[in-house]
C-alpha cells in the first residue's frame, strides 16, 4: 500500500510504452480488408509482422485504434489492442527507428531544392503549386513523426525559403502599376478585342477570362498561349509576366483587373477575387468555400478536352459564385 505522502510515481520515459493491434481479418470482404489496411497507414502504424501493428503509446493513438477496432468487428474480423512495454532500452531503440521520418523529410528537402532549375523558365504559378503540394506532404508526415526527427526543421525552412522566393516570383516587390489602371468602362479601347494569356489555365488565368466575358468586353476572343509564344500585337495581354494586366505586389490578375476596371465597388467581384488569391497564391485566411470551388474546378478540367471547353465549364463555377456573392441593393 502507497504511503500517504509519497510522491507520484515517475511517467515512463517517451517511447517505451506502445500500443499494439493484433487483427486478423476476413478474407470475404476485400473492401473493409483496404479500409483497415488504409487506416492502420494513415494512422502512421509499423508493421510487426501480418496483422500484428505498432504505435507510441499516447491517447490520441489509443483513441483512433479503438475506433478501428470497432469496425474490424463490426466486419466479422478478430482484434486485439494491447498495451506494452519495451522490455529494455535496446527494444525501446528499435521500436523508435521504426517511426523515424528522416529519409520522408530527405527526399521533400531534395524535391523543394530541385524547384530551382525550374526559375525564369517555368511559370511561378505551377512551381507554386507544386510547393503547395509538399507543403501538405510536410504536413502529414509531421503529424506522424512521434518522436521528432531533427530533419524536420531543415525541411521546414528549405519549403519556407522556396515559398518565398517564388511568392517574390508571382508578387515582385518592383512591378509597375498596369499601364491601364483606371481606364473606365465605358473606354471602347477594351471592346471587341483579342485577350491573350498563357497554358496552362489556372484559377487566375481562367477568372480573368470570366471577368473579361462577363464584364468587360462581351465579345472578347480569346487566346491561349503556350510557354514562350508572344502575344499578338494587337492582342491585349493578362496573367503572365510583362502582359498588360499582370500580378502586382500584393494582388493576383484577376484583382487588378477589377480595380483597373473599377469594378471593386460591386463586392461579389471582390469576393471572388479573396477566393482567386488564395487558390492561387495561398496564404492569408482559407475560405470556407475554397476547397468546393477547387473541386469543381479540378471536375472541369477533368471533363474538357479543349482549352475553350475548360472556360466553359470554369464559367459555370464563376456564374454561379457571383450569384451566391452577389447583394441586391436595398430599396431607397
Amino acid at each position: 500500500m502507497a504511503r500517504p505522502n509519497a510522491p507520484p510515481p515517475e511517467p515512463p520515459p517517451p517511447g517505451t510504452r506502445w500500443v499494439v493491434f493484433v487483427t486478423q481479418l476476413p478474407t470475404d470482404d476485400p473492401a473493409g480488408r483496404m479500409k483497415v489496411l488504409r487506416t492502420l497507414e494513415t494512422l502512421g502504424c509499423a508493421p510487426l509482422r501480418d496483422g500484428v501493428y505498432l504505435l507510441p503509446d499516447s491517447g490520441e493513438n489509443r483513441r483512433g485504434l479503438a475506433k478501428l477496432a470497432a469496425f474490424v468487428a463490426s466486419i466479422n474480423g478478430s482484434v486485439h489492442v494491447l498495451n506494452v512495454k519495451s522490455a529494455d532500452e535496446a527494444q525501446s531503440k528499435q521500436f523508435r527507428g521504426l517511426f523515424d521520418r528522416s529519409e520522408q523529410y530527405r527526399e521533400l528537402v531534395m524535391t523543394v531544392e530541385s524547384l530551382e532549375a525550374g526559375f525564369g523558365i517555368s511559370d511561378p504559378v505551377a512551381i507554386n503549386r507544386v510547393l503547395g503540394k509538399q507543403r501538405r506532404d510536410l504536413e502529414a508526415i509531421a503529424a506522424l513523426d512521434f518522436f521528432g526527427s531533427p530533419l524536420r526543421d531543415k525541411a521546414e525552412k528549405t519549403l519556407a525559403g522556396m515559398e518565398a522566393r517564388v511568392r517574390e516570383l508571382m508578387f515582385p516587390e518592383n512591378a509597375p502599376a498596369s499601364p491601364s489602371a483606371g481606364v473606365a468602362r465605358s473606354n471602347r479601347t477594351y471592346f471587341r478585342r483579342a485577350w491573350a494569356t498563357r497554358r496552362p489555365l489556372f484559377t487566375d488565368r481562367l477568372a480573368a477570362a470570366w471577368l473579361i466575358r462577363r464584364f468587360i468586353d462581351p465579345e472578347a476572343t480569346l487566346i491561349w498561349l503556350d510557354t514562350g509564344r508572344q502575344a499578338p500585337a494587337t492582342a491585349v495581354s493578362f496573367g503572365y509576366d510583362g502582359a498588360t494586366f499582370r500580378n502586382s505586389r500584393s494582388r493576383v490578375t484577376y484583382e487588378e483587373m477589377i480595380t483597373s476596371f473599377k469594378l471593386e465597388k460591386d463586392p461579389a467581384l471582390v469576393k471572388i477575387g479573396r477566393l482567386v488569391h488564395v487558390l492561387e497564391a495561398g496564404g492569408g485566411t482559407r475560405l470556407a468555400e475554397a476547397a468546393g470551388v477547387e473541386t469543381l474546378l479540378a471536375g472541369a478540367r477533368r471533363r474538357a478536352t479543349t482549352d475553350d471547353e475548360l472556360l466553359a465549364e470554369s464559367e459555370k463555377t464563376f456564374d454561379l459564385l457571383y450569384e451566391a456573392y452577389f447583394e441586391v441593393p436595398a430599396k431607397a
